[in-house]
């Protein structure tokens, strides 16, 4: 039997790990009572009895939980942005290489990608390990996601009776480009320059359309929209949740995936101008399942467990 405490149970994430594990008969899940849910002391003594701790809290709280762990068994899977650009955990988005999968396999701290970072970073990290796209490409990158990524805050707006005639229309944030994903983007990748990023929010719950464009004149290697779909086919054609899709489509809805943690990648466009999209769930790949696959890795077990 795995133990397993998920320190911030109560967000979007926290009861979406929660429920994917519910019914699993080699899980038992530590639960705080809501009176003692930020305790130190009692978040401290679930975190050493565990064999797995979910981290399902803000950045500082997350650092705080992990210098509360004080002996080398206890594996900490976070979802939160605290860990995902130091080098001592793991990166948590097993299909990039052999090497992400080992890292996550053999190690004890990993950190779960961000939802808009997953999409990008699943279409233009194979560009740049296969040369084809130079680490100084000028990259932008446009998401789309459904209002549960705002977490309880932005549902409760969202889904209030009387919420503001503005959220009938799709917005765009992080005007300022100072995106919180924006550093794993960057450094997972190995650019240069970190991407425009024009993240939107729309009237739906959940669900993600990445979008990265591209100039053919401005890639190392010259490779028409074919080439490029038969190149991530071929790239990610041994992973269970990551595919290629072979079909064009006039539409490119961002909720099909919704409730899965499937990620699915589209190519279009022409020989001048190629676009690359990415869509998946913001709460499967994109966060909660992201954390349980990267469970059941670390626990030596079917990555697909809980998932399908």
């Amino acid at each position: 039997m795995v133990n397993v405490f998920i320190d911030g149970k109560e967000g979007t994430t926290g009861l979406k790990i929660f429920e994917r594990l519910g019914k699993r008969t080699d899980i038992k899940i530590t639960a705080l009572p809501e009176e003692l849910r930020k305790d130190a002391g009692a978040r401290k003594e679930c975190i050493n009895a565990a064999d797995i701790v979910f981290l399902c809290l803000p950045d500082a709280a997350a650092a705080e939980s992990v210098s509360l762990c004080e002996n080398d068994r206890t594996k900490i899977i976070d979802a939160s942005t605290a860990h995902r650009t130091n080098p001592a955990w793991a990166y948590g988005f097993p299909e990039l290489s052999k090497e992400h999968r080992e890292k996550i396999a053999h190690g004890k701290r990993v950190a779960v990608p961000g939802c808009h970072a997953s999409g990008f970073i699943s279409l233009v990290y194979p560009l740049i390990a296969g040369g084809i796209v130079a680490p100084d490409y000028p990259f932008v990158c446009h998401s789309v996601t459904g209002y549960s990524g705002g977490g309880k805050k932005m549902i409760a707006e969202y889904e209030a009776p009387d919420r503001c005639a503005e959220l009938d229309s799709p917005r765009q944030y992080g005007m300022g480009q100072k995106h919180k994903h924006l550093p794993e983007m960057q450094k997972v990748c190995g650019l240069e320059y970190a991407p425009i990023f024009n993240p939107i929010v729309a009237d739906y719950y959940s669900g993600m359309c990445v979008t990265v464009p591209l100039y053919a004149c401005l890639m190392q290697k010259k490779m028409t929209v074919n080439d490029l779909k038969s190149y991530f086919t071929e790239y990610y054609a041994s992973h269970n949740f990551v595919k290629t899709a072979q079909e064009t489509k006039n539409y490119l809805a961002a909720n099909p995936l919704a409730g899965t943690n499937r990620l699915e990648i589209y190519v279009d466009g022409n020989e001048d101008r190629i676009v690359l999209a990415s869509v998946f769930d913001n709460l499967g790949k994109g966060a909660s399942g992201a954390a349980v696959q990267c469970m059941n890795i670390m626990l030596g077990l079917d990555e697909r467990i809980s998932l399908e």
